[in-house]
């Protein structure tokens, strides 16, 4: 029997595939046959019935402390971000003579410091972000002076080191989202306690559009 995925003779795809994060919430729900299932407990004993009462009540509780964490996590991306913000607003008073901002964008990032976020607004606000900063790089390759410029090498170099610490916090944040994004389909004690209380899968923390080309780009060209 030939093998069913054969990598010598294909199908290949030679131009390759992007991933991408799909910004859906699907609602956990459970059909009929869970209640049947819980109904066959209580008919079967007292002892049964309790005894998955009990454990959907420590799902709760599980559920009520992941949350918690997931705010928490997601709390340290907002700091690294607002810190971004902030430079940002610093290195754009610097440079304001020199490009021509997005008034617009930038009145928007600003308005971003302080606050909480859902999981896509936090994306979105991450790439304008990112959007801002290549607009940065773009302005001093225009204008090659403003590269000695001390506060501005200094502005650049926090914003790496926080793009780093970025990448980190999220790479926990979406470890814990993997983590509720699992546990909510978890048939049956989970799975039950998640529908009854109306839970939605979350979204992954994803990289922007601008740093996915950053990503796809040349770093080297004139290695040789």
């Amino acid at each position: 029997m030939a093998n069913m995925l054969d990598e010598v003779t294909g199908p290949v795809n030679e131009s390759g595939r992007d991933a991408n994060v799909i910004e859906k919430q699907l609602p956990v729900k459970v059909g009929v046959g869970s209640i049947i299932f819980e109904v066959v407990l209580w008919v079967l004993g007292i002892i049964p019935g309790l005894v998955f009462l009990i454990k959907k009540i420590k799902a709760a509780e599980y559920f009520r402390k992941l949350e918690q964490r997931i705010q928490h996590d997601a709390s340290q991306i907002d700091n690294y971000l607002e810190q971004r913000v902030m430079i940002l607003q610093n290195t754009a008073q610097i440079m304001e003579k020199a490009i021509e901002l997005d008034k617009t964008t930038l009145t928007e990032i600003a308005a971003y410091r302080g606050g909480k976020s859902t999981d896509a607004k936090r994306n979105e606000m991450s790439s304008k972000i990112d959007n801002m900063y290549a607009q940065f790089n773009i302005a001093m390759e225009n204008y090659p002076e403003l590269k000695a410029h001390d506060e501005i090498k200094e502005a650049m170099r926090q914003n790496s080191y926080l793009q780093r610490e970025i990448t980190a916090a999220r790479e926990i944040y979406n470890d814990t989202i993997n983590h509720w994004n699992r546990d909510i389909n978890i048939w049956p004690v989970k799975m039950i306690v998640a529908a009854k209380q109306g839970y939605t899968t979350r979204i992954p923390f994803s990289a922007s559009k601008e740093i996915k080309q950053q990503a796809r780009s040349t770093f080297f060209e004139n290695a040789a």
